[in-house]
């Protein structure tokens, strides 16, 4: 596979049946693959392991958020699953973040496993400047995901969750190396009501983001293997007009 397919993370959001039909039908044209909370819960490990036995890198979003010895044991568990990536969410504090850090490499270390990157997710693409402010943040939307960058940085996470407005700012504070992805990315010509803070793929790529993630757009097309490979073709298209 291209570099470039490593871009794109495809968002497996569905029901149990439908979830495996995409990953049967997208497997050797897609590499990374993005696991929910919802379907996390109703099919348990079994989904990720399934999905590592189809070739899949799994990015395991589950935004653990409690307190640090509950995330330092949750994030154990994870890491022995194999998966390449998962999330905290930064509103739970350095002293969380470095726990689910900790979490993660002792327990890869112990069954000799590579260690997953430890992921802190900002602020949810859901949420705008208003909204924020009814749960008593009174930074703008980029105010509070440079703050939360800036903790989940000395909590020596391996990268965030932001949208791609902030992709930019965030780059320039994490670094080359840092991992930075971002949801609410939708290709040219659609739309999605729940996310209020979006970009077009190439864009997020070219502001500063290393993947993004897309689910319906691919998994909801006629052809999930086509839409997944015109988006490929207008990242790679735009990037090289950039």
């Amino acid at each position: 596979m291209t570099a470039g397919r490593d871009k794109i993370i495809v968002a497996l959001d569905g029901d149990a049946d439908e979830v495996l039909a995409w990953a049967q039908l997208l497997a050797g044209t897609v590499s990374w693959v993005k696991v929910g909370m919802t379907n996390y819960y109703r099919q348990g490990p079994e989904l990720v392991r399934t999905l590592k036995d189809w070739g899949y890198h799994v990015f395991l979003d589950l935004k653990l958020h409690d307190i640090p010895y509950q995330v330092e044991g949750a994030a154990a568990s994870l890491s022995t699953l194999g998966v390449e990536m998962f999330t905290v969410h930064a509103f739970g504090g350095r002293e969380m973040m470095a726990a689910a850090v900790r979490g993660a490499h002792s327990a890869a270390d112990a069954a000799s496993l590579s260690s997953p990157k430890v992921i802190a997710v900002t602020v949810l693409t859901s949420l705008s400047d208003a909204a924020l402010a009814t749960v008593g943040v009174g930074r703008d939307a980029q105010s509070q995901v440079m703050l939360l960058t800036r903790l989940a940085t000395d909590a020596c996470v391996d990268g965030i969750v932001c949208s791609p407005l902030e992709a930019g700012p965030a780059r320039s504070t994490l670094g080359a190396g840092a991992a930075i992805i971002t949801p609410g990315v939708r290709p040219l010509g659609s739309a999605r009501a729940d996310q209020s803070r979006v970009s077009t793929p190439a864009k997020a790529l070219a502001a500063g983001a290393s993947q993004v993630v897309i689910g319906r757009p691919i998994t909801g097309a006629a052809s999930p293997v086509d839409a997944f490979e015109a988006i490929l073709a207008e990242i790679e298209r735009d990037g090289e007009s950039e």
